[in-house]
């Protein structure tokens, strides 16, 4: 962090000078690496609400924490209705399940289990007015969610995502154990590794960053570009599947104190109107994002720190532009190179997306994630980003 941010602003500081504390937390309890389900074996429960999706039951991963549960006696329900995008309904049905009874809150699953466990946890405690201890599992290498104070919800009615910021919604302990990782699709895989990537270098660029995020974002870029294209070539490798589970955990931890840019609310409200899977919507959006947040607006702390992350990668030791060009080249070629597409064309219907343009950047705009965007931002900026979803983009 240079010392321009850390003083508000002020390059050369007073003595008498008003100075903004920082802080850096995290109470969560991390348990990681191939076998670290066995922490369930130490928890200490007397009634357990699991929270995980459809696929989790049928396809029985479910009953690896489920048996331990068993194994050790005690008692516990399966609420298996999680949807991608989890809805206020989905929520609300989840809560009127828990037994009064219930003591801990397992989420078994990517973001949206986890999600939804969140504010079910923050409602049921709220209702029964006791501490609930919460467990979360992640199966995919995406969200960093078991390591953040953040979660999203859907609402039908108005096509929007809802993104919740509370520090009570961290779990108490996270299982990084990547043996739920290994069968993920390519295709998922892919997604949920950008969105670590997103994670990272939204946390880099925040206007909150500090030297503490940025060691952990700096190392979640390294982790991605070195693993990534080789757990989504090779799904049953374990090493790449640990490092990338390790990078989603690093991201996560920097972006909770950090929080994330215009790339995110953008990605909200794409996702909330079309249905497009997050990490894709943000891989989509990313090298654009970047590009806006740098070359176009010519922020020259945003250059800086995007440049002095590009010669840490050994992307170009040039001026800062050419090293942010760079660093944002490589990011492209990383998500062409995994199998996603740069453009939006074929998955949306063109004419409902330039309608839908104007109303997805005032949401955006609105977005909590867009606080922390270094640039400030107006709507008809990011209806601009958004048409060039559509179109190459002539800078690269």
């Amino acid at each position: 962090m240079d010392c321009k941010r850390e003083f508000n602003g002020e390059s050369n500081p007073t003595l008498g000078g008003e100075m903004q504390m920082e802080y850096f937390r995290m109470p969560t309890k991390l348990c990681m690496g191939e076998g670290s389900l066995k922490e369930l074996e130490k928890i200490e429960a007397k009634k357990v609400f699991i929270i995980c999706d459809p696929f989790m039951k049928s396809s029985g991963k479910v009953n690896l924490v489920s048996g331990i549960l068993g194994m050790r006696e005690i008692p516990y329900q399966i609420f298996d209705k999680v949807i991608p995008d989890p809805t206020l309904e989905v929520v609300s049905l989840a809560v009127k399940m828990v037994d009064e009874d219930t003591d801990t809150i397992i989420a078994l699953g990517g973001g949206s289990a986890i999600d939804t466990a969140k504010v079910v946890r923050k409602i049921f405690e709220a209702a029964i007015e006791k501490k609930v201890q919460f467990i979360a599992i992640p199966t995919t290498s995406g969200t960093g969610s078991e390591l953040t104070s953040f979660a999203v919800v859907s609402d039908k009615e108005t096509k929007s995502k809802i993104p919740l910021i509370d520090f009570s919604l961290l779990p108490d302990i996270a299982i990084l154990d990547c043996v739920f990782t290994a069968s993920v699709p390519a295709s998922i895989t892919a997604d949920t590794g950008i969105d670590v990537l997103t994670h990272a270098l939204e946390a880099v660029a925040s206007s909150k960053a500090t030297d503490f995020t940025d060691a952990n974002a700096y190392m979640a870029v390294e982790l991605v570009f070195q693993y990534l294209k080789r757990a989504v070539e090779h799904g049953d490798d374990l090493c790449a599947r640990e490092h990338m589970h390790n990078a989603s955990a690093l991201a996560g931890i920097a972006f909770n104190e950090a929080s994330l840019g215009i790339c995110h609310s953008m990605a909200h409200a794409l996702g909330g109107f079309f249905h497009i899977p997050h990490g894709r919507a943000n891989a989509i959006l990313l090298p654009h994002v970047m590009e806006f947040n740098t070359i176009q607006s010519q922020n020259k702390e945003t250059i800086q720190r995007y440049a002095r992350l590009s010669r840490r990668m050994g992307f170009g030791n040039y001026d800062d532009i050419s090293s942010v060009k760079s660093l944002i080249r490589q990011v492209q070629n990383l998500i062409k190179s995994v199998g996603i597409d740069s453009y939006i064309n074929g998955m949306v219907d063109g004419e409902e997306y330039s309608k839908a343009m104007e109303k997805m950047a005032k949401l955006a705009v609105d977005d909590r994630c867009t606080v922390t965007n270094p640039v400030e931002v107006q709507v008809k900026d990011l209806e601009a980003i958004y048409a060039k979803l559509q179109r190459s983009c002539p800078w690269m």
